[in-house]
């Protein structure tokens, strides 16, 4: 699913967002990302076996070594991953798939390059809605009025900005 009204409905109602596969090295895509979505207002879990393993923080938030020990650590503060966001290798992703099913997530979103059309089924089939090779920052950024100052050609035609955005 990635028309302009699903994404927004995705980006405007999945507000705390696991990021799988966020580096805590400033410069690679995924805290680039990250870091974006968190600016604009998302509460962003980091899931990284190699910093949760040493007790580390990404971002100032508290590292995961998976989605479920982070949906479980929310759920004791009352609340609840909406998406799931995927920084890995296709290959990866069927298990992730399954998490984000097991913990009730809204979406399985998978950044740019990364598609695996069974676990994007099964998701689906589960009730979730998912995004494949896409950009949460990017689309972010695309739909909701980041883009277009630079003359980027976002293909929503409007004449109006978004006169609220989700945040």
């Amino acid at each position: 699913m990635s028309d302009i009204p699903t994404l927004r409905h995705i980006l405007a109602t999945c507000r705390t967002v696991a990021v799988v596969g966020l580096s805590p090295q400033w410069h690679r895509p995924s805290h680039f990302a990250a870091k974006y979505m968190q600016t604009h207002g998302y509460r962003i879990v980091p899931v990284n076996p190699l910093v949760a393993r040493d007790g580390g923080e990404i971002l100032g938030e508290r590292c995961y070594a998976s989605v479920q020990d982070a949906a479980q650590a929310l759920a004791a503060e009352g609340r609840h991953i909406d998406m799931v966001d995927c920084f890995r290798k296709s290959e990866d992703i069927p298990p992730l798939a399954d998490a984000a099913i097991e913990i009730g997530a809204q979406c399985l979103w998978l950044q740019l390059g990364v598609e695996h059309a069974e676990a994007e089924a099964k998701a689906a089939a589960a009730g979730l809605r998912v995004v494949h090779d896409r950009c949460v920052k990017i689309e972010h950024a695309r739909l909701f009025g980041g883009l277009n100052w630079a003359g980027v050609n976002t293909r929503v035609i409007s004449a109006k900005r978004p006169q609220q955005l989700p945040y």
